[in-house]
């Protein structure tokens, strides 16, 4: 089988990182985020596209957005270098999406559904440790002792994005946003909706039937 590009979509909550290391896993293909090529790629020089900053990260250190060209060219830098990938948390507007089109064709683009009530339930369950990064859940995969990290035994903390008026936030910033990139790939051989309110275990059988059949 040949290294499937994936694109992988759903709204915060919605499972993405979960199934995101399973396909990585599962067919031997780079996990790429937004998050992480851009990390990777701080001191790429991108003073020729005439920006105030010369690099990636002089936007970041000053906590500016990185704008959507820069975005873009280190997307798909991190691409160009791998035979099969899973794209996780981007494209995040249409305009990305119809850069990314232009460079690359996908195999799969998996959409990951999930009600709101179920986003919200479990972002603002979610607690994680402060000290180090392990997370958990209060209803759905708690610690050993209630509050306190089985890594560390340092006291978990529920993050600031993580309370209920900024989970609404981030889903209706969501909606707003990526909701027309859903649109855009809705109508293409590609898109499947898989309903990522069932356990990850089967969300998994899902994604991996899905994939082995379009590649």
């Amino acid at each position: 089988m040949s290294n499937p590009r994936v694109l992988l979509l759903g709204a915060p909550g919605a499972g993405k990182g979960t199934q995101s290391s399973r396909i990585s896993d599962g067919f031997g293909v780079d996990h790429i985020t937004t998050g992480d090529a851009l990390r990777a790629n701080k001191g790429m020089d991108i003073s020729e596209l005439g920006f105030e900053h010369d690099t990636p990260g002089e936007f970041m250190d000053s906590g500016e957005l990185v704008p959507d060209e820069v975005v873009n060219e280190i997307v798909v830098t991190a691409l160009d270098d791998t035979d099969g990938f899973v794209l996780d948390g981007y494209p995040r507007n249409i305009e990305q999406a119809e850069f990314l089109d232009a460079r690359t064709e996908l195999d799969a683009v998996i959409r990951l559904t999930v009600d709101d009530a179920e986003l919200v339930n479990r972002l603002t369950g979610r607690r994680v440790c402060p000290d180090c990064g392990e997370n958990y859940h209060v209803e759905f995969d708690q610690p050993a002792e209630s509050g306190i990290c089985d890594e560390c035994g340092a006291e978990l903390i529920q993050r600031e994005d993580d309370t209920e008026a900024t989970v609404r936030e981030r889903l209706r910033v969501f909606a707003e946003n990526t909701e027309p990139v859903i649109d855009h790939y809705a109508g293409t051989d590609a898109y499947v909706e898989i309903d990522g309110e069932e356990t990850p275990d089967a969300v998994w059988d899902a994604v991996e039937t899905t994939i082995e059949q379009r590649v």
